[in-house]
C-alpha cells in the first residue's frame, strides 16, 4: 500500500505564487517518477510536470517559465513551485507517482487532489 498526500492549494490573486508538496508513504522500495496533473471544471485531467529520480524533468508547454518541480528523494517527497499564476491554472492538482513497493511490484499511485484558485 502506497499513499500520497498533497497539501499547500488555496486562494492566491492573478499573479502570485503557491507551493504544492506531495509526500509519498507505505510500503515503498523506490520512488521513480513523480509529478503533477491538474483538472479544471468540466475539464479531462492534464498534465503538468513530472521528474525523475534522477532529476529530469518534462513541463507542459502551458507552465513553462512559471512553475518548477522539484523532488526530495531522502523524503519521497515532490514540490511544485507556481509563479504568475493566472486564473486558467485553477484547477485541483493531483500528485502522481510510480513507486516500486517492497515486493518489488510497481504501482502508479495518486493522491487525493488539492484545491489551486486564482482570483482576484
Amino acid at each position: 500500500q502506497v499513499e500520497l498526500v498533497e497539501s499547500g492549494g488555496g486562494l492566491v490573486p492573478p499573479g502570485g505564487s503557491l507551493r504544492l508538496s506531495c509526500s509519498a508513504s507505505g510500503s515503498i522500495y523506490r520512488v521513480n517518477t513523480m509529478g503533477w496533473y491538474r483538472q479544471a471544471p468540466g475539464k479531462q485531467r492534464e498534465f503538468v510536470a513530472s521528474i525523475t529520480a534522477g532529476g529530469r524533468r518534462k513541463d507542459a508547454d502551458s507552465v513553462k517559465g512559471r512553475f518548477t518541480i522539484s523532488r526530495n528523494n531522502a523524503l519521497n517527497t515532490v514540490y511544485l513551485e507556481m509563479s504568475d499564476l493566472k486564473p486558467e491554472d485553477t484547477a485541483v492538482y493531483y500528485c502522481n507517482a510510480e513507486v516500486v513497493q517492497t515486493g518489488l511490484d510497481t504501482v502508479t499511485s495518486w493522491g487525493q487532489g488539492t484545491q489551486v484558485t486564482v482570483s482576484s
